[in-house]
């Protein structure tokens, strides 16, 4: 497969489906094939042991919700009401309550949380799953970025004070911040717009990137959630004093799928996948080519490398094709000058390179130099999918993401007047005049269209 990446959405359909298969008969679920899988399993892996080491706990929670859960806040209810999967029969018998198929697990934990958090000793409780939701997603899917059932990670937290829950916010970005290390992926951290907030929640912040089309997916987030899950399901603890206090919250939910979106359109090419080191199910294919390569394959896998030995009946050039179609990162080939000679050769995914080694110890250095060189091609990709939008003029062809000054005004009218989403705000500060409207400029956020 040779596909062409400058029609990215045709790119991406084609690509994706080397490690999906949506023919299933369900819209908006697709089967992740084994090599998808295993990409996944070890971005989950990375994402939980991160979890686990700022002191979190997995659990494993029913995949129902009664309704009477949703109920209890508000908001919360309201933001996804339309989103709901509802199982009404059991059999052939009708339910006495409706129970959803969870959208996301605040309506499942926190009723738990106000049995589980007594005392301060109790607190902070940090528990966390891995799994799928489902969301009734109404506008037009697509694998892995926009779908009705998608895998992620989501944490659950509570403190007794507010300042243990704002300094866990900032920890959930670290984690972001070096699961996107070993990804690959570029970004930028934001905090929502007010109107752009988690459905009960005081603050949201998220993690964007941009795919090839110009479009920001937003593949993480954190909310602030203060105490209002807490008034809603009663989550209190007995304080110093004797009385008893509500909790503070927080909850964070890393999108694996959309990271493995972003995996693909970032770093593929029109050859294929290009995959990460770390997270590449094979980080060494072996191709003998008219020989026994065993041993070689015992020396590349005796350096700790995930290593597979191709020694199938395919010609050569059909293994070459396969294995780079899925982004294995490096292809050693073994044929009989190489071994006469006493060299291999290596050919590298990420820049379509062969170079040659003369021990198998070299591959550590290659490895080494490979997820450093996709992390510079990417983020010099990123940037160039920014501009600087100076006026009003600048926006209505605008096929990448803006960076914009604007008031206070101008901010609350723009998504409606221009059909553009307000992405946030981060560190940066104005520094000039509302590209608008021309009077002082009081905030500095970046525009755009999103998946």
């Amino acid at each position: 497969m040779k596909v062409d990446k400058s029609n990215f959405s045709e790119w991406y359909n084609k690509v994706v489906r080397l490690i999906i298969d949506d023919r299933y008969n369900v819209k908006g679920m697709t089967i992740l094939k084994p090599w998808g899988t295993k990409i996944l399993d070890f971005i989950n892996k990375k994402i939980e042991v991160l979890l686990e080491e700022s002191g979190h706990k997995k659990v494993i929670f029913p995949i129902l919700i009664p309704e009477k859960n949703f109920e209890k806040e508000k908001e919360h209810v309201e933001g996804f009401a339309p989103e709901v999967f509802w199982v009404t029969e059991a059999g052939d018998k009708k339910l006495n309550e409706k129970l959803a198929l969870r959208p996301t697990s605040e309506s499942a934990f926190y009723p738990m949380y106000s049995l589980w958090i007594n005392g301060l000793r109790d607190l902070p409780l940090k528990l966390y799953q891995s799994g799928p939701v489902y969301r009734y997603e109404t506008k037009a899917t697509k694998p892995l970025i926009r779908g009705r059932e998608f895998y992620w990670i989501e944490a659950h937290d509570a403190f007794a004070t507010e300042s243990e829950a704002l300094e866990q916010v900032k920890k959930d970005e670290e984690i972001i911040k070096e699961v996107a290390k070993v990804l690959c992926i570029p970004f930028k951290f934001f905090k929502r717009p007010e109107w752009d907030k988690f459905a009960g929640a005081v603050d949201t912040y998220a993690a964007d990137t941009i795919l090839p089309d110009g479009r920001r997916l937003q593949f993480a987030t954190t909310h602030y959630l203060g105490q209002n899950f807490a008034k809603a399901y009663d989550i209190r603890y007995k304080n110093s004093e004797g009385g008893y206090s509500l909790v503070y919250q927080t909850c964070f939910g890393p999108g694996t799928y959309r990271m493995l979106a972003a995996i693909i359109s970032i770093h593929g090419d029109d050859y294929g996948i290009v995959l990460p080191f770390e997270i590449a199910p094979y980080q060494v294919v072996i191709v003998p080519i008219g020989v026994d390569a065993g041993e070689i394959y015992k020396k590349i896998k005796a350096l700790g490398l995930r290593v597979y030995l191709d020694d199938s009946d395919q010609t050569p050039g059909e293994k070459f094709y396969k294995w780079e179609e899925l982004g294995v990162p490096l292809r050693v080939e073994v044929g009989n000058k190489e071994l006469s000679e006493g060299f291999l050769t290596v050919f590298r995914r990420d820049k379509r390179e062969r170079t040659k080694i003369n021990d198998v110890k070299e591959l550590l250095k290659i490895a080494k130099d490979y997820d450093e060189y996709l992390r510079k091609k990417a983020r010099e990709y990123f940037d160039s999918m920014i501009v600087e939008i100076k006026s009003e003029e600048d926006l209505k062809e605008l096929k990448k993401v803006g960076r914009i000054e604007l008031c206070n005004d101008c901010l609350k009218l723009f998504e409606d007047k221009y059909e553009l989403n307000v992405f946030g705000f981060n560190e940066e500060k104005p520094k000039g005049k509302c590209a608008i409207c021309g009077r002082d400029a009081g905030v500095v956020t970046y525009v755009g269209k999103s998946y």
